[in-house]
């Protein structure tokens, strides 16, 4: 019986496994199939990787791609100046208010991103703004900032006031402070903030496609423009590639950790 308990969950915990990771490594397996937009296999190549720099289909991907990770690199990096902002100032507000304020926070959050591309599509078009980058950004950072706000705020609230204080009786002015002692002590919010929001823009496609023109495309909408005519193999292997400089990063990240946490097990003990 004893041997069958502990049977259960590992087996509930491998499906669940299999069930997350199995559609990935289809997408990897198919990524480097010879045949053309069909499931069958048909031999190895490496030959919709070198389409990706080669080709019509391939540039455009890659232009999405590049266009992709600009507007997420500039929304993750203003969002996340916006939800330090907003921490640091709600950290002096009353309690009560600060509830209120987290509590409105909350409401873009949960809210259908088809709510929140049509407003904004609203919005712009009552303002007599043209559709483009330019809107698409602020749609974009509009959409990360709660996103943001809740990843900083923890570590605000953790944050030791005597510490700022103390900085500012040693001579330190309210720069130095946050520069010097604030920020620091909150990077990791920082990073989780800068990671959680460049990711949502990067898989954003609702909000996306209300709030630009024809000119310019993001990458989930160039996908989903090419999925329409079947399963594109360069599409596979642009995925791949995606995956595997997440997964890579996500490496690097546990490997400092462990590193990190063996220094520090080290100091104590010496």
């Amino acid at each position: 019986m004893r041997f069958i308990r502990r049977l259960i969950p590992n087996i509930y915990i491998g499906l669940i496994i299999v069930f997350l990771y199995l559609p990935i490594a289809l997408l990897i397996f198919y990524s480097f199939n010879s045949v053309p937009k069909s499931f069958i296999w048909g031999g190895f190549t490496l030959r919709n990787y070198t389409g990706l720099f080669s080709g019509s289909d391939g540039g455009e991907l890659l232009e999405a791609l590049l266009t992709t990770l600009k507007i997420a690199a500039i929304a993750s990096v203003v969002s996340t100046i916006f939800g330090v902002i907003s921490c640091l100032g709600m950290a002096y507000l009353p309690k009560k208010l600060q509830s209120v304020i987290m509590s409105a926070t909350y409401i873009p959050n949960v809210m259908p991103e088809l709510v929140i591309g049509i407003s904004f599509m609203l919005l712009f078009s009552f303002l007599g703004v043209q559709k483009g980058q330019f809107t698409l950004i602020c749609a974009h950072i509009a959409f990360c900032v709660p996103f943001a706000i809740l990843s900083i705020d923890p570590k605000i609230r953790q944050l030791d006031k005597n510490l700022s204080e103390a900085a500012m009786d040693l001579g330190a002015t309210r720069l130095q402070t946050l520069r010097l002692v604030i920020i620091p002590e909150i990077m990791p919010g920082i990073l989780s903030s800068l990671l959680l929001t460049f990711t949502l823009s990067v898989d954003d496609y609702l909000i996306s496609n209300f709030n630009v023109n024809s000119s310019v495309q993001t990458l989930p909408m160039k996908i989903y423009s090419m999925a329409k005519f079947g399963v594109n193999p360069k599409m596979n292997a642009l995925t791949t590639i995606l995956f595997a400089a997440v997964f890579i990063m996500l490496l690097l990240s546990n490997i400092s950790k462990i590193k990190s946490s063996k220094e520090r097990n080290g100091g104590v003990k010496k």
